[in-house]
């Protein structure tokens, strides 16, 4: 009875929390809205290696997309933008773009590594490196940073305490940021080389955006994959982020197998999926479930990161 009246209590604040949504439903076609971190849309970041360096506005008047700018911030990164279909996680650069803004603004952002690729994040590891074997840095979803005359280990503490994120602090100027699963660590507890992301223990499921419309089409990905060759279960269901034992409804990924192989990087990152058009507003996860397993210490499911929608009853 007690759990009962938990969820229901949960469920009751979620509805009343849901009237109070901001309506951006005018701008879904412009991705101001897109996120819960963002900042004003600019980025000023160089590159300490390779000197390269782009000052750009990520949004476009419009409030969509600027294609180009993106692009540009790819090319620092070191992210081959043409090949892997996309751009490195926007949900990572409107964070870095809020954060930053707080600490810094209108500041250069020193990035000391971007994307990695699987090779040479391998080399790196084999040379004695503190990188972990699935750094999201290989998902394109990471930034190693500093900014001159800001205490990093100050801006490390700021950004944990959202607990939004991964941020990480090894004791020097770089703080460590991704969109990957919510956690934070120090050198002493960055579990890097004790085997716990292997087996795929650590995967984990995003969404492209944070807001979404109900009906909208929503691009999932898959990161921190230490081995491929596994399948993931074409249902799907949407729970509740206060009550994730409640399921609200199924949703179908985009495939023709009810199994469908997760053979390669890029598959992983490009699972499609749309959402129930009768969907309420409010605040939800996606419970994805695994199938064909490799290895028995690999989860049965994951859960996404937290997306709101503007439900039908949104104003």
């Amino acid at each position: 009875m007690q759990t009962l009246g938990l969820i229901l209590v949960c469920l009751l604040l979620e509805f009343v929390g849901s009237i109070t949504l901001h309506d951006f439903s005018t701008a879904l076609g412009a991705e101001a809205s897109r996120f819960f971190y963002m900042g004003d849309g600019k980025l000023h970041i160089r590159n300490s290696h390779d000197g390269r360096e782009v000052n750009v506005n990520m949004l476009n008047p419009d409030g969509s997309l600027n294609e180009e700018g993106l692009a540009a911030v790819d090319t620092v990164f070191g992210f081959p933008t043409g090949e892997k279909g996309g751009h490195i996680s926007l949900r990572l650069l409107f964070m870095l773009d809020y954060f930053t803004d707080k600490a810094a603004p209108d500041k250069v952002i020193h990035l000391d590594s971007g994307y990695r690729t699987p090779i040479y994040n391998r080399k790196l590891k084999e040379s004695g490196g503190n990188v972990a074997q699935t750094s999201t840095h290989i998902d394109g979803m990471a930034i190693d940073f500093f900014i001159k005359g800001v205490d990093s280990k100050g801006l490390w503490e700021t950004i944990r305490r959202e607990n939004c994120c991964g941020v990480g602090h090894y004791g020097g100027n770089d703080i460590h940021l991704d969109s990957g699963k919510p956690r934070f660590w120090e050198a002493a507890t960055s579990k890097v080389g004790t085997g716990e992301s292997d087996f795929n223990r650590r995967i984990y499921l995003s969404t492209e955006y944070d807001h979404y419309k109900a009906g909208e089409r929503v691009r999932l990905a898959l990161s921190s994959i230490s081995h491929f060759g596994f399948g993931v279960a074409k249902k799907m269901r949407i729970v509740r982020d206060s009550v994730p034992e409640v399921n609200v409804a199924m949703i179908t990924l985009q495939g023709d197998d009810e199994c469908i192989l997760i053979g390669e990087r890029r598959t992983s990152r490009f699972l499609y999926t749309t959402l129930p058009p009768d969907l309420p507003s409010g605040r939800y996860r996606v419970r994805l479930e695994f199938c064909h397993m490799p290895f028995r210490q690999m989860p049965r499911e994951v859960l996404s990161n937290t997306l709101e929608v503007a439900g039908f009853w949104a104003r």
